[in-house]
Order: C-alpha cells, then structure tokens, then sequence
C-alpha cells in the first residue's frame, strides 16, 4: 500500500514539476505590463483615455474597463530601429493595444490595475505572411508612465483646489 502511495506522489510530482515549467515559459512570452495606482477606477479611467486618445480606438467599455485600439501601421518606425542592427527590413508592420483597468482595494483604500498588451505582427515577405513577434516593451511602459503622471497632477490640482477653498472660507 504505502508503495502504491509513493509511486502515485513521485508521478505526480514529476508531472506537476513539467506542467509548471510549461506555465512559467507561456508567462514569460506573454508577459504584460501593469501598474497598480493608489486611485479611484474613474479617475484612472480618465488619465488612461487622456494618454490613449492620440491612438485609433476600437472598442472603449468603461463598465468591463476595456480600451482596444485598431490595428496601428508602424512599418516605418521598425524600419528606423532595425537600420541600425542587423536584422533585414520588414514589408509591412502593424500593432494592437488592448488595456484594461481593474478595480481593487488595498485594505479599505480603492487602487486600480492597468494591464497592456501589445500585439505586434510584421510581414517580412508575401511568401512568409503576417507573424507576431514579441514586443521590446518600451511603448507600454511609455503608456503606463503616462497614466501615472496624469494621476500625479490631477491629486495635485485637487489639493491645490482643497487649500484654495480653505483659504477662502
């Protein structure tokens, strides 16, 4: 019996152990960028769209905290970055951004979450097709920085705006 009991633990532990390595390579891959806030879901929601509205959206749910952008041309700007490394030209280039905010708390104090993900398919030849390839990460971060400053100035108008109403009172 106890045999038994450890053959069926080893097996399991063997193929936990393959099913994790799996797991951790396909979180590595699609990894996405975020950033949790210390703020409310609509006064994140509002910096998100301030930073996103330069950008063709697609689709902008605010009850599922969804924004999805059309598909963006930038042939051009993987061209420039690639002049200078040894990779070849791509024919055709384009990216998707899909963000989504979450709201949480931390203890009894509301935070959100914003998550980006940036789809990027190029074309090197009509023979090859469309293939994604794995983004460098720089424009999300750009984004999510962005937002974080929006946030920044917005609190510190509203406590400008408290002090003055103080003072005037």
């Amino acid at each position: 019996m106890t045999m038994k009991v450890f053959l069926f633990s080893l097996i399991l532990t063997l193929t936990s152990c393959s099913s994790y390595q799996e797991f951790q390579s396909i979180a590595n891959e699609y990894e996405m960028p975020s950033q949790v806030f210390k703020a409310d879901f609509t006064q994140t929601w509002q910096s998100v769209l301030q930073v996103m509205q330069k950008y063709d959206l697609a689709l902008q749910d605010q009850a599922s905290g969804v924004i999805k952008t059309r598909w963006i041309d930038n042939t051009s700007q993987l061209n420039f970055e690639d002049s200078f490394g040894g990779r070849n030209s791509v024919k055709a280039a384009k990216f998707k951004l899909v963000i989504n905010v979450v709201k949480g708390f931390r203890g009894r104090k509301e935070v959100t979450r914003v998550n980006l993900f940036k789809r990027q398919m190029v074309e090197k030849d009509f023979l090859q097709g469309w293939k994604v390839i794995r983004t460098d990460g720089i424009l999300e971060k750009t984004i999510l920085y962005r937002v974080e400053r929006n946030i920044l100035i917005d609190n510190k108008l509203k406590r400008i705006e408290s002090k003055m109403k103080k003072a005037t009172f």
